[in-house]
């Protein structure tokens, strides 16, 4: 069997797939700084976080069924970059200080706003993105290339905040962002990829799905009988969820955290977080490259290990070494990280029936987008309490920081995962003790 991707296949990937990271690398960072900027008010972290990844996993649930009843990909993809493009481009307007805004001088109005446009933004992009694109890589890869393919995806969301956060800096100057400009390039070339799509990414080749009514697709995943044929599928699932809400602890403060808490800014936040990306995409690529060699299974459980010594690292970060500290710990907890993603994501398209691609869509990002997304930030806010550090802001409002303790529940939670990684090991064991006993018997 040909393992080989193709060129083209390879530039459909990374091209669609980076610049789609893009997109997501400020709306899970830069709109959580953008909002509390806008604000002051750290309530509309957790509130957008957890509005978003509804919208993110009804509108895949939806989307994914549909692009599998329709056979289409490439047209999700394209047009759904488009409009996710012009949306992230419509944020610049929502800033209650800036001369250009539609809700000048009113910070509630501004935050509301915000959290809305996300939704609207997020259903571009869930389309685009989570639906059709994740769905032509798995009709487009198979078990013995996912590892080296999924590898190269996993390290995208870092190359990208890595560019978004040197686009960052360029565009801060005295503690004060450009955010005009950062919401101008970004939706910009969102868009810009949408019409290169259309003419790079191959024909589809998936076959339309009508053997049952729409409605019935959508909540294809979701039954008994379903669940009961695909078991390490959603033994799969449960682990990556696990390990994605325990991410989600830390993940959407920690852009604010290493600004306002540890106090790293402009140009020192920009080395800081550039070094800690290039290093952990580095080490993500070079495991990678022989992930489908080694096996999946044994890199898991270290992966889990390495991001909880990461994160327990993060906790022990002090001002007076912050930058060294962030560089540092921030380095193994993001390489753990995303070198966990890339293992899960892999098992994932592995597990996934090959004719049945979009119907499983929804029911992926419920487990790893939604439900980490919904309870992770949430446990963040609860951990800020403890020992919490407050200021009173120029709305007069009190604020808690977020504080160290969001990586030490981080690291206890993402610890469980070990759990059900486990039992997915077992169970493959036994799986392929019994394929072996029926050769025999042959």
């Amino acid at each position: 069997m040909n393992n080989k991707v193709g060129i083209r296949k390879w530039l459909s990937f990374i091209i669609a797939g980076f610049v789609g990271q893009l997109a997501w690398a400020i709306e899970n960072n830069f709109f959580n700084l953008y909002v509390f900027e806008c604000t002051e008010n750290y309530n509309f972290i957790p509130a957008m976080v957890a509005a978003s990844a509804a919208a993110a996993t009804l509108t895949t649930l939806l989307m994914g069924a549909l692009s599998d009843r329709l056979g289409k990909r490439k047209a999700f993809i394209s047009f759904g970059y488009i409009l996710w493009g012009i949306s992230i481009i419509l944020f610049a307007f929502l800033n209650p200080h800036s001369k250009l805004s539609i809700v000048a001088g009113s910070a509630m109005a501004a935050g509301i706003m915000i959290v809305v446009m996300d939704c609207i933004m997020t259903f571009f992009g869930s389309t685009a993105n989570d639906a059709a694109f994740n769905a032509f890589v798995t009709d487009n890869t198979q078990e013995s290339n996912r590892g080296k393919v999924e590898s190269v995806l996993s390290i995208l969301p870092l190359i990208a905040m890595i560019a978004v956060v040197g686009l960052d800096g360029a565009l801060t100057s005295e503690g004060k962002r450009n955010w005009l400009v950062f919401f101008l390039v970004i939706g910009g070339l969102t868009t810009i990829v949408g019409i290169i799509s259309i003419f790079l990414l191959p024909k589809d080749t998936v076959q339309p799905n009508k053997s049952e009514p729409y409605i019935n697709n959508i909540f294809y995943g979701f039954r008994p009988k379903v669940i009961k044929s695909n078991p390490l599928l959603y033994l799969v699932l449960i682990t990556f969820m696990v390990f994605s809400i325990g991410i989600q602890v830390f993940m959407p403060y920690l852009m604010v955290y290493i600004d306002q808490v540890l106090e790293i800014k402009d140009l020192d936040f920009t080395i800081a977080l550039g070094v800690t990306l290039i290093l952990a995409s580095a080490i993500t690529v070079v495991f990678g490259l022989f992930m489908d060699r080694i096996g999946k299974n044994k890199i898991m459980i270290p992966a889990i290990i390495v991001t909880v010594g990461g994160a327990i690292g993060m906790f022990f970060v002090q001002k007076n070494f912050a930058m060294g500290g962030v560089m540092i710990a921030g380095t193994i907890m993001m390489s753990g990280y995303m070198i966990g993603t890339a293992v899960l994501g892999a098992k994932v398209r592995d597990f996934t029936p090959n004719n049945e691609v979009g119907l499983f869509q929804g029911v992926r990002m419920i487990f790893i987008v939604l439900i980490p997304m919904v309870t992770g930030p949430y446990i963040g806010r609860g951990v800020s309490y403890i020992n919490a550090q407050t200021y009173v802001n120029e709305y007069k409002q009190t604020v808690i920081k977020p504080n160290s303790f969001i990586f030490l529940f981080a690291g206890l939670v993402i610890l469980l995962a070990i759990i059900p990684t486990l039992i997915i090991i077992k169970k493959e064991r036994q799986i392929k003790a019994n394929e072996q006993i029926d050769e025999t018997a042959d």
